[in-house]
């Protein structure tokens, strides 16, 4: 098989091409990605001289770089995207042009080109905010409550439109909150380790009373893998992590882990609609495709750690170039 991978060089979509380059040896990718921000080839530099991966510098809104990729592919894996709640508070521009516009065009251009398999990587975060109790399923309504979620839920409804009116082979995915290796040192966890090897403070929104369901980024590639290769087009998967949690309790758990004390958390203002808890039903995924997440949280949490302690090289740069930055990003 030949695949297009969209932002491979992202946290998640790096994960991904080295998860399928080893488990199919007969496999070729092609990774586009844009290197903004996030973006980092070092996320794979172990493969980058393998004869079955090239890398292409370029945008998912550039028509004529996207069509020169197409030709060819058996399927494309659409990773791409502008992903920073907090920065798309502050700027929601960027999340509508790639989210949106950007995603159209690849499915535009997949359409034309006789793609047979095309996986959309959505996010929990469409479906908006749960209470206390329950989780969500792929029937839940969408209700985003940030330009973020706002843009990909549009994508969601672009792919579902492209499937009715065209008969295209899409299938979105909607994973819980992803961590793990390489994963950019803004978003929550990773930014909590490595203060904590800086010796610096953790900054936790309100009083940290939010809940994620956290899924270790190897399950959430074992299962884009499964519904690459199993799943139904037109179909919508939850791909939840199993593993709520509270964000001050995982603080405490982080700590704990590293051997510090709780005088290292700092509470700090809540950010705007900040949805309340995340969690998804992995029943569909489960019955109809036989996948269940295997790492647990605290086993996940310590081999996350274990990561960013033995890779200063990759993630001290990113720190400075953030530590840099009046905005304060303080991750999802």
């Amino acid at each position: 098989m030949k695949l297009l991978v969209t932002g491979g060089c992202g946290f998640i979509g790096s994960n991904f091409i080295r998860y399928i380059l080893k488990e199919y040896p007969d496999y070729e990718i092609i990774n586009l990605d844009a290197l903004t921000y996030a973006g980092n080839p070092e996320n794979l530099r172990d493969i980058e001289k393998s004869p079955r991966y090239r890398f292409v510098h370029g945008r998912i809104e550039d028509a004529t770089t996207v069509k020169s990729l197409m030709e060819g592919m058996d399927g494309v894996v659409h990773f791409a995207a502008e992903s920073h709640v907090d920065r798309s508070i502050v700027d929601a521009q960027p999340f509508l042009k790639t989210n949106i516009l950007g995603t159209h065009l690849l499915y535009g251009i997949a359409k034309e080109y006789g793609i047979k398999r095309f996986i959309h990587i959505s996010t929990d975060e469409v479906y908006g905010t749960l209470s206390e109790s329950g989780k969500f399923t792929e029937e839940s309504p969408l209700k985003p409550n940030s330009p973020y979620s706002a843009s990909k839920a549009s994508a969601d409804l672009l792919a579902r439109a492209y499937y009715e009116t065209h008969d295209f082979p899409v299938i979105i995915v909607r994973p819980s909150n992803n961590y793990g290796p390489y994963q950019f040192p803004e978003k929550f966890i990773p930014l909590m380790i490595t203060n904590i090897l800086w010796g610096k403070p953790i900054p936790i929104y309100g009083k940290g009373e939010n809940v994620r369901d956290w899924l270790y980024v190897e399950d959430n590639c074992r299962a884009i893998d499964t519904i690459l290769h199993k799943g139904k087009s037109g179909e919508i998967y939850n791909v939840g992590g199993d593993g709520e949690t509270k964000n001050i309790a995982l603080a405490r758990e982080v700590l704990n882990i590293m051997g510090k004390d709780e005088s290292y958390i700092t509470f700090v203002k809540d950010r705007p609609g900040h949805d309340f808890r995340y969690a998804l039903d992995n029943a569909k995924i489960a019955s109809e495709l036989g996948w269940r997440p295997l790492v647990r949280i605290t086993g996940g949490i310590e081999k996350t750690i274990q990561w960013y302690q033995e890779n200063e090289w990759w993630w001290k740069p990113l720190k400075e170039r953030l530590s840099s930055e009046s905005k304060g990003f303080w991750g999802r």
